[in-house]
């Protein structure tokens, strides 16, 4: 809160105080660039022309760090191939497919089963028919 002055009608921060010393006002040294003085003291202050910052070398410099670094050398293109889109299903139903796939072999053993218990008959018939033709060309 800023109080005011009853005589003057100022506030108190805008008054200095007596106690407080002025501290001496610094002024910069005035620098001339682009006004060319007629005035001989103020023509010593002029600054020679400025020449231009090669551009070229700050640009070079910042493509250069701009560039990534190769991390790996050698990159594996097993790792970059996308899996299949169906690779979670298959992951899913391999439990599944390896009972049916023994229930399946079971099945097929079975029927070669019963067609060789089939053809024994035959079989047995075939032979016997082909000993007794060779025992009488005998």
């Amino acid at each position: 809160m800023v109080t005011s002055n009853k005589e003057s009608g100022e506030p108190e921060s805008k008054i200095p105080r007596e106690d407080e010393e002025e501290e001496p006002v610094k002024h910069r040294e005035i620098k001339l660039r682009n006004y060319d003085p007629e005035d001989e003291e103020l023509k010593k202050r002029k600054l020679p022309p400025a020449k231009p910052a090669s551009v070229e070398d700050t640009v070079k410099e910042q493509l250069e760090a701009a560039k990534p670094e190769p991390i790996i050398d050698e990159v594996d293109l097993a790792n970059l191939a996308p899996r299949k889109p169906d690779w979670d299903l298959k992951r899913d139903v391999s439990k599944k497919l390896e009972k049916l796939e023994k229930r399946t072999q079971r099945a097929i053993a079975e029927l070669i089963r019963e067609r060789l218990k089939g053809q024994e008959g035959e079989l047995a018939s075939a032979v016997g028919s082909a000993k007794q033709e060779g025992s009488d060309s005998d």
